[in-house]
């Protein structure tokens, strides 16, 4: 059982969470969609994995939507937040609240044993020992915070499977894979033309053949043998096979093994992998395609929002 002075400073910050107070620089609101259900609302950069921007913690949270999806843990949601988007508030600016050590345990006790049955482990990064007790130092629990009222934070969302493909953690499709409507998991459409180009903004466009599509273990990804830089950005592309590192086991935009694509996405700088998310473009190849987005680009470098970017 939690002391009494701690649930009594965890519920006041809890409760400050959802008032419209002035917010100092250092707290930003959760973007991360798997978090924003969690009862606090303003997070902080870096967090506790050292992700700088919580796009880049946004890619390695989605790793364990396969896990969450198996349910072995009603921790490990609450546990993974905590430590990807960490509640900010006006008393911890400076060194965001870590979750309690006991989370952590049920949530790796609950989950580690599903892991080693597909020949995973429990992350180090994750490691409880780091963590403070409860009675030992700040720290946060469900147990000790107001939650929001709402539906369950998972099970809401239909893009969090692939029913065509096979996670090295299998999801119930009856539980998990189907929204208010019966609805399965569906890839937005992204019309290709100069207007998404621009606005869009890609940090790399290459066309590619597609080898395979993995969509086991904690990273889906798909492995191409690049046939034709168009653009890059920020990492060096030579034409050889690269992997694409899919944002969600959603698999979205959805590639063909053996069809060539003309590929649009972004890059991470930090860890040198192209990327694949929702805004992204994936269409069949066409030569036309070549001389498109040529034009495209000459457009964009003429824009003035890729001026205002180019000055900062």
């Amino acid at each position: 059982m939690l002391s009494t002075g701690l649930c009594v400073s965890l519920l006041a910050v809890s409760c400050a969470l959802w008032l419209p107070a002035v917010w100092a620089a250092a707290c930003e609101p959760v973007r991360i969609p798997l978090c924003r259900s969690m009862p606090w609302n303003m997070t902080k950069m870096p967090n506790h994995l050292h992700h700088s921007t919580q796009d880049n913690a946004v890619l390695a949270i989605e790793q364990f939507e396969g896990l969450l999806g198996t349910g072995c843990s009603p921790d490990l949601l609450f546990f993974l937040c905590a430590m990807y988007a960490p509640i900010c508030t006006i008393d911890f600016q400076h060194e965001p609240i870590k979750p309690c050590k006991a989370v952590c345990e049920r949530a790796k006790s609950g989950c580690e044993p599903v892991m080693k049955r597909y020949n995973h482990s429990w992350p180090d990064s994750l490691a409880c020992s780091e963590l403070p007790l409860y009675d030992r130092g700040v720290c946060i629990s469900p147990e000790a915070i107001v939650k929001a009222d709402g539906p369950d934070p998972y099970i809401q969302d239909p893009s969090r499977c692939n029913p065509e493909s096979s996670p090295d953690f299998p999801v119930d499709p009856n539980i998990h894979c189907q929204g208010p409507n019966g609805d399965r998991c569906k890839c937005k459409t992204v019309k290709m033309g100069q207007k998404t180009y621009v606005n869009n903004n890609y940090n790399y466009v290459i066309r590619a053949r597609v080898r395979e599509v993995r969509n086991r273990g904690l990273e889906p990804t798909a492995v191409v043998d690049v046939k034709e830089v168009l653009k890059s950005s920020l990492v060096n592309i030579p034409k050889e096979t690269q992997m694409l590192y899919y944002s969600s086991s959603c698999l979205c935009p959805p590639l063909t093994p053996g069809e060539e694509y003309l590929i649009m996405g972004y890059e991470n700088e930090e860890r040198s992998r192209l990327l694949l998310i929702d805004s992204s473009i994936a269409q069949k190849w066409k030569d036309k395609m070549r001389r498109k987005v040529k034009k495209w680009d000459q457009a964009l470098q003429a824009s003035p929002a890729h001026s205002r970017r180019s000055r900062h």
